[in-house]
């Protein structure tokens, strides 16, 4: 497909069908019989250089249209069939939002995740990414977790883990970019060689922007995307392409009016204002992204969340119209939907290897998995059981492992001194 050239791109027809081709510099359309515009398995997109006042070339150009149409509408069909529940097709301006990823950059709210903003303009230019990109195929996969623990009584259990939902089965990454590159394979098969790439959460990608352009929904005052029939609980996934697909409507406007719930219920007031999250404070951010030290002031914060926070999901009123997911990889593995944290604090680095494997747990590894459950364990209940476990790591070899074991034992004297 020649987008880079600055060809007009059109499909030859014949009998209302596309008919085979190969890429060159002229071709001839014809005018499809009567009944609806159907796209072969097997068809060819061409270039062609017309001309304005070529009864031909208009014709051209108005079957491209109709076929960038039709295969849209297919696109959508196959999602389904894969597992999304939405897809949406949008382009790629995302001029307002580059200025506002410039403006969160320039308050430190990245904190250490210091590739927000070393890929420069690529992030908000999808053509810098991939060269060609003229459209973004966005799609939605539901991960509500039904048959999980109830997340709040977890929550509300001290010696309970908690767990982000998401994290809880297989690791998203790998489940989407799969569908995506089936979807995208299907693309090819009907089309032909065209430029294309899949992302899922892997390269710097502004996905809930994009995602909100291509209909699928609005983002929240906590900074997620939200969709008015299913909530906040779902992945997102792209395809840039280069095919000149018809771009769907965008949401248009923000349906949080007056809530500030997510706000109230933030455990470390990591949003500092509607719409602005300072990640230095967010408990996500601290769990999976940090790898040094966890602030002091905001350890007992943290409560017993080993792994990423859900708050502002789990409160927020849209949240009433999430259904639970139909795939089986995103339930709940080895109990980690509601694990004792001494439980979790007990497992070698085998163990650590063995029970996070195909999980996106994995990634913070095995010494920030044990920073994160002595933090819990610090801001646990003073048991005998809870001490002698924070005990047993006092020596850990890691420094990082010692220091919050040692404030969290801390923490313990001095609550038992004041009872």
């Amino acid at each position: 497909m020649s987008t880079r050239s600055g060809r007009v791109l059109h499909v030859v027809a014949d009998a209302g069908r596309f008919a085979p081709g190969t890429f060159g510099d002229s071709a001839r359309a014809v005018r499809p019989a009567r009944g609806s515009l159907r796209i072969p398995r097997r068809g060819r997109i061409i270039a062609a250089v017309t001309t304005a006042t070529d009864p031909d070339a208009a014709l051209a150009c108005r079957l491209d249209t109709e076929a960038m149409h039709a295969l849209a509408a297919e696109i959508k069909v196959w999602g389904a069939d894969l597992g999304f529940q939405q897809i949406g097709i949008t382009g790629i301006d995302l001029g307002p939002d580059e200025a506002r990823l410039e403006e969160w950059l320039e308050r430190n709210f990245h904190g250490d995740m210091h590739y927000m903003w070393r890929h420069g303009s690529r992030r908000c230019r999808p053509a810098e990414l991939h060269p060609g990109t003229v459209r973004v195929i966005c799609a939605r996969m539901d991960y509500w977790p039904g048959d999980a623990a109830d997340a709040e009584r977890v929550l509300n259990h001290p010696e309970l883990a908690y767990v982000s939902r998401y994290a809880l089965g297989r690791d998203y990454h790998k489940v989407l970019r799969a569908r995506l590159q089936r979807l995208a394979g299907r693309v090819a098969d009907t089309v032909g060689e065209h430029g294309y790439r899949v992302f899922v959460d892997s390269a710097p990608v502004m996905e809930k922007p994009l995602a909100r352009n291509a209909g699928l929904g609005w983002i929240g005052k906590h900074t997620n995307l939200i969709n008015r029939g299913a909530g906040s609980w779902f992945f997102l996934g792209e395809i840039y392409t280069d095919l000149p697909l018809p771009i769907d409507a965008a949401e248009g406007a923000e349906h949080c009016g007056r809530c500030t719930v997510c706000m109230d219920v933030c455990p470390t007031a990591a949003i500092v204002a509607p719409f602005q999250l300072d990640a230095r404070r967010c408990v996500s951010y601290l769990t999976i992204e940090l790898r040094g030290s966890i602030p002091e002031e905001l350890r007992p914060l943290i409560g017993n969340r080993i792994y990423g926070c859900d708050d502002c999901q789990l409160f927020c009123p849209w949240n009433r119209y999430a259904r639970a997911t139909g795939e089986g990889d995103f339930r709940p593995r080895h109990d980690l939907d509601s694990s004792s944290l001494l439980r979790l604090f007990g497992w070698g680095e085998e163990d650590f290897l063995r029970y996070t494997e195909g999980s996106a747990i994995r990634r913070i590894g095995y010494e920030c998995w044990l920073r994160n459950l002595a933090v819990a364990l610090g801001n646990a209940p003073s048991r005998p059981e809870i001490l002698a476990g924070l005990r047993a790591r006092a020596d850990h070899p890691s420094a990082l492992v010692r220091e919050h074991v040692q404030w969290a034992l801390a923490r313990h004297a001095v609550s038992s001194s004041r009872g």
